[in-house]
């Protein structure tokens, strides 16, 4: 027996939950470490970088979960060390002006504790859709757990920044607190009872982990998707740890505008992704390496004019901008996600955890290459006779630039072949 459509929409509920802890991560925590505590940009993004390298694990954790790990149990653990993570960089943030030292220490370990969690949790849910689910519906299930991701993070982003003006520690530990404690009884809510009621194609696996790692990376086309991934995601992520500082510092938004700014972004993605699921599924247009070529250069624009926008300040459309750089992140992100879905049943038999770990790998690294290196510039253009606005504008035009490298590698590596009929639910 396969995932029915309800029990994806369930496991898309445990994505959503994910979104909505690691959206505060990343965003919210990000702004008030450099703007209401006015440390280096630099700072939050190696925290944010350290909570991406840990996951370079996600090979190993879709690894046990090809060898027949309990994945409800990963799925669980994972996501309760990732509230317990995110509470913990909260509690950081409201330590740190009392005690900098000690309070950088706990970020430290809870943005650890955060890629231990994502890792887990996430690659576990990943591969159990991919080996649950039938192939004639498994890009569509990924489109629907992704949108739903997608939509946790952006109501996420608005209602807690709707509720965090006038900002204090002690609202801010009492937000980030319930939203990780409702993640987790939600997760606990989905999960329950649908592994043992599907057959999740989970033989007993006794390859070695690198052996097994071996046999997938000699795989060209797993190979250059990886790739793709990889320069593709550090485009996505070079701006996240940026955006919001930039919102606050050359346009005076406040803690709570900048987190609905976050939350307006994602809703773009949301509606792009939305968009992209119709017109592929309903309307049957175009390949999907089109629809990921057309977002990345929808991608390149929209930052162009966010960078602009930096030299009329306050007052400029800025959520309109990012809104469409939203919108366009969402038309290619949906189109990749459904060809990494009908590539990871692809290929060597029960490799689909590996495949899928493999590709979280690569965008742990470039998630967290790419917003490290976006804080660091903006850090080091800064120190020069540069202006805010032009700092921030540089590094915005430099990410510009790799979603066109990004398209044209998407030309070369995606096949011809590849359409939109791949997103079409089946049975």
């Amino acid at each position: 027996m396969k995932l029915s459509w309800v029990q994806i929409f369930r496991l898309g509920l445990v994505q959503m939950a994910l979104g909505a802890i690691v959206v505060l991560t990343t965003s919210t925590l990000n702004r008030l470490m450099i703007v209401e505590l006015a440390l280096p940009a630099l700072v939050p993004g190696l925290l944010v970088g350290l909570h991406y390298a840990i996951q370079l694990s996600r090979p190993g954790w879709g690894f046990k979960s090809d060898a027949g790990g309990n994945r409800t149990f990963w799925i669980i653990m994972g996501m309760a060390i990732l509230a317990l993570g995110a509470f913990l960089a909260a509690v950081a943030v409201w330590l740190i002006p009392q005690a900098a030292t000690l309070g950088l220490i706990l970020s430290v370990l809870a943005y650890i504790l955060i890629g231990v969690g994502v890792g887990a949790g996430g690659t576990s849910l990943l591969a159990l859709m991919a080996t649950a689910t039938a192939p004639t519906r498994r890009a569509a299930a990924a489109t629907i757990v992704w949108l739903m991701m997608i939509f946790g993070i952006a109501v996420t982003a608005g209602i807690v920044g709707s509720m965090l003006d006038p900002y204090t520690p002690a609202l801010l530990l009492r937000i980030v607190g319930s939203v990780c404690a409702l993640a987790l009884l939600v997760t606990l809510l989905a999960v329950w009872g649908i592994e043992r009621s599907v057959h999740a194609e989970q033989e007993p696996e006794k390859t070695p982990f690198i052996n097994g790692l071996k046999e997938v990376w000699a795989e060209r086309e797993a190979r250059n998707f990886t790739l793709f991934v990889f320069l593709s995601m550090t485009a996505y992520f070079m701006q996240e740890l940026i955006l919001e500082p930039y919102a606050g510092l050359v346009f005076g938004f406040t803690p709570g505008q900048s987190t609905s700014l976050s939350g307006a972004q994602n809703g773009g993605v949301f509606i792009g992704m939305l968009l992209v699921g119709i017109a592929a599924t309903g309307l049957k247009w175009g390949a999907l390496r089109t629809w990921v070529m057309a977002g990345c250069l929808g991608s390149c624009v929209a930052l162009l004019a966010i960078a602009s926008l930096g030299t009329i300040g306050p007052g400029a459309p800025l959520t309109a901008a990012v809104v469409a750089l939203g919108f366009f992140n969402g038309m290619f992100a949906v189109a990749a996600i459904g060809s990494m879905m009908a590539l990871a049943g692809a290929g060597r038999a029960r490799r689909e955890g590996t495949r899928m770990g493999l590709w979280g790998a690569a965008q742990a690294i470039a998630a967290g290459f790419g917003g490290l290196t976006g804080a660091a510039l903006v850090d080091v253009f800064r120190m020069t006779s540069l202006t805010t606005s032009q700092s921030f504008g540089l590094v915005f035009v430099f990410e510009a630039a790799l979603f066109i490298a990004a398209a044209f590698m998407a030309a070369q590596v995606m096949e011809r072949g590849m359409t939109p009929r791949a997103l079409v639910p089946g049975e």
